[in-house]
């Protein structure tokens, strides 16, 4: 999906039409590796190794092609106002696969 850098729209804050930026708000960020529940904190406490029914640990993993996923995600739109620099996502999330931003 192309969208332009700029666009002239209605800003909360100054409370007129103003220009603003837009951006994609970011997907964040990954966990870390000894949060509560990773296989890697289990194996630290000495789970998910050896012999016997250890539980959820003793099943075999699934492949990642047998998951159903979803082939495009949300995408929610940030405007960043150019005179009082303050941001409001957009009401409403698109899901498509990508967004260049630029290009209109």
């Amino acid at each position: 999906m192309k969208i332009p850098k700029k666009t002239k729209r209605f800003c909360p804050f100054c409370k007129k039409r103003t220009e603003q930026k837009i951006d994609v708000v970011s997907t964040g960020h990954k966990r870390g590796t000894l949060t509560y529940g990773s296989l890697s904190r289990a194996k630290k406490r000495g789970k998910a190794r050896g012999m016997g029914n250890w539980g959820r640990y003793s099943k075999k993993a699934v492949k990642s092609w047998k998951r159903k996923t979803k082939t495009t995600a949300r995408r929610v739109l940030i405007y960043t106002c150019q005179e009082c620099k303050k941001s409001k996502t957009a009401n409403h999330s698109r899901r498509v696969s990508k967004i260049i931003i630029g290009e209109k």
